[in-house]
């Protein structure tokens, strides 16, 4: 009977994978190096001020496309990247340090700066939210691989069709990896794995 329960328990201990505290596997190259992706831009930040991909040179880049009006998507997204963030800031202040968060509308029409500003306060203070003409939204969406396309009409207007990644850019704007949708946990743990 003994040697049934330790052959399950070694079986159980096999078919759960790698334990918690073992050897970490080598980190590797991160998934989307020398992909194509991202891009310079130049575009108009929640103050109303001109800015362009030079400016978050020298800092980790986590990059979310949405828009302020989306009913349930985008909030979870972001509230889910703010706080990673903040699991970051609490645990690994050094790496927090170096990271921005940034939030690009693939609605321009609607997401003025203003409109912007009081959709990333509600996150984090250290939010970048980015806006834009049509066409220069049009074109750093293409640049960064995302699909946006206006889509239903609502009685409270329309819906926006778009993709939903979460880039992840190392300090001189090329891509790392995507980042998992959440929880938080996972986001975090992500990004300090390939935040080096």
């Amino acid at each position: 009977m003994n040697m049934r329960r330790i052959a399950a328990a070694t079986l159980a201990l096999l078919l759960a994978g790698p334990l918690s505290g073992c050897a970490k596997e080598p980190v590797g190259k991160p998934p989307l190096e020398g992909a194509r992706i991202g891009g310079h831009f130049s575009l108009t930040d929640q103050d109303g001020r001109r800015v362009t991909d030079r400016d978050f040179a020298g800092r980790y880049r986590i990059v979310y496309f949405g828009y302020t009006f989306c009913p349930d998507v985008c909030p979870t997204d972001v509230q889910n990247i703010a706080a990673a963030l903040k699991l970051l800031e609490r645990d690994h202040r050094a790496l927090a340090a170096r990271i921005v968060p940034i939030f690009i509308t693939v609605d321009p029409a609607r997401d003025t700066p203003g409109v912007l500003k009081r959709f990333v306060s509600a996150f984090h203070p250290r939010l970048v939210g980015l806006t834009g003409t049509q066409d220069e939204i049009a074109r750093v969406s293409k640049d960064y691989g995302i699909y946006a396309a206006r889509g239903a009409g609502t009685a409270d207007g329309y819906l926006m069709d778009h993709s939903r990644q979460i880039y992840l850019f190392d300090p001189d704007g090329k891509p790392l990896a995507l980042l998992p949708e959440g929880p938080p946990a996972a986001i975090a743990q992500e990004i300090i794995r390939w935040a080096r």
